[in-house]
């Protein structure tokens, strides 16, 4: 177990990790821009550090400045909570070059997963049922021809999207011809990575989320799912656990489907899977591991959400502090 950990983050998620750390011991390093001097991760830690002024781009994103903040105050690991640089290979691989634990999945799984057709690909190979769909796109001729071999209607997908953003709903090859062009462009401005793939659209269908737990030493735990099937805008507005529309035995496949996968993938630290059930419960891996400490990919929040811990006590605050290899 560490003895001293960098928080590379602020509000509430810098908050949970400071108290996790001081109930298993564990020193607190807090960073914070010269906007946040006064906040309240600031107070709680047992040291602090400004990190530069209020934009985030020149405080909490700049890579550098942090990990000097970690070797000035000789904290072992950095853990960059949810958000931010919990996404960053970058980031982490830096953090390894300067001998510095990241407190999440490795650089090279977190390249691996930002690619939501490699990702439905590998799950498949791992036994999971997934979405019916394609891998990325040459053009918009070749996703005509594979529209027609799916059935409309489907639903025309960023691959490097997430957040709910690059996705569109696509009923006719009309529409198909009209909006390739313009979810390619929107993709590149958004994700620098204008590919794109198509899958079949589920209606009516439940989001439901499970969370998972993994070491290094290859043991995986489910942390319970959540059902995040209220949406506006492809953006989540309730969460509810358990999710009200499985049965036991269905919870129970996900669960195991869910361990498999993330032991299938050599993932470490907290995730979550993401699958849309369909009317009668039938539930498929849909695309997104979300491969940061909190588990977020793409910078959602899925941090282990307050649902999910409510209902399980394994799955409060000291997640947010476990290394990579766990207890």
């Amino acid at each position: 177990m560490f003895s001293k950990i960098l928080i590379a983050n602020r509000g509430e998620i810098a908050v949970r990790i400071i108290r996790a750390c001081k109930e298993m011991g564990i020193a607190s390093v807090a960073v914070y821009s010269q906007a946040d001097r006064q906040a309240l991760h600031v107070d709680l830690a047992d040291e602090s550090l400004c990190i530069g002024p209020p934009s985030a781009s020149r405080s909490y994103l700049d890579e550098e400045q942090i990990v000097r903040a970690a070797l000035a105050t000789g904290a072992e690991a950095i853990h960059p909570g949810y958000g931010f640089l919990s996404e960053s290979p970058h980031f982490a691989k830096l953090c390894q070059q300067h001998g510095i634990a990241f407190i999440g999945p490795s650089p090279e799984l977190m390249e691996q997963v930002a690619d939501k057709t490699e990702m439905k690909r590998r799950m498949k190979s791992a036994g999971l049922p997934v979405i019916p769909g394609t891998a990325t796109l040459a053009d918009r001729d070749k996703a005509a021809a594979a529209a027609q071999k799916i059935g409309y209607p489907v639903m025309l997908k960023a691959s490097a999207g997430g957040g709910g953003r690059g996705i569109r709903l696509i009923n006719t090859p009309q529409e198909l011809a009209e909006q390739f062009p313009l979810a390619e462009a929107e993709a590149q401005a958004a994700f620098g990575d204008g590919s794109l793939y198509l899958e079949k659209y589920i209606y009516p269908a439940r989001h439901i989320e499970v969370q998972v737990l993994a070491d290094e030493s290859g043991k995986a735990v489910c942390l319970g799912e959540r059902d995040c099937s209220i949406q506006r805008h492809h953006q989540k507005l309730i969460e509810e656990t358990p999710s009200p529309g499985i049965s036991e035995k269905q919870r129970r496949e996900l669960f195991a489907w869910a361990v498999k996968a993330v032991k299938a993938l050599g993932y470490t630290g907290v995730g979550t899977l993401e699958f849309l059930a369909g009317r009668q419960g039938r539930a498929a891996f849909y695309g997104d591991e979300r491969a940061a400490p909190g588990g977020a990919r793409h910078h959602r929040e899925s941090y282990p959400h307050r649902p999910g811990e409510m209902a399980d006590t394994r799955s409060g605050r000291h997640r947010a502090a476990l290394p990579p290899a766990g207890y």
